[in-house]
């Protein structure tokens, strides 16, 4: 598939194809008979999982090292376990820290509705605060 699918079909753009492969993280295309990039599928996966990688905030000289064992090829895979261990116990760390963080405000609206509520009932006429009604007399 050429550049322009590929953005297409991956989300990225095909300025981030060129310079992915440019810096290693997307392994050289096959070049067709007009010399232009062509994809084979497969690598559709490998962009979904450096996606991962990145929104997960791995950085990227972590990803050139994962994809510079990946080329290496099954010699490495102990390797590539180590390093996405190393990624997940920074995530896992970020979870914790986002679900402190989460809690925090949790509370604050909380407190927030709370204030709103007692507002909201202070603010409601009272039949016992009307001022008494004069009597008549009748005749």
């Amino acid at each position: 598939m050429k550049v322009g699918e590929l953005a297409r079909r991956s989300g990225l753009t095909a300025h981030t194809i060129r310079y992915y492969e440019r810096i290693g993280l997307l392994p050289f295309a096959d070049r067709d008979s007009g010399r232009r990039r062509d994809y084979d599928a497969s690598i559709l996966t490998w962009i979904a999982f450096l996606g991962r990688l990145k929104e997960t905030g791995m950085p990227i000289r972590d990803m050139l090292l994962y994809a510079s064992l990946r080329e290496q090829g099954p010699k490495t895979g102990r390797d590539r376990r180590l390093l996405l261990e190393a990624h997940r116990t920074r995530v896992h760390a970020r979870l914790e820290e986002l679900s402190a963080c989460l809690t925090v405000l949790d509370s604050k609206i909380a407190g927030y509705r709370a204030a709103e509520e007692r507002t909201e009932t202070h603010d409601e006429p009272d039949k016992r605060d009307e001022p008494a009604r004069a009597r008549t007399s009748g005749a």
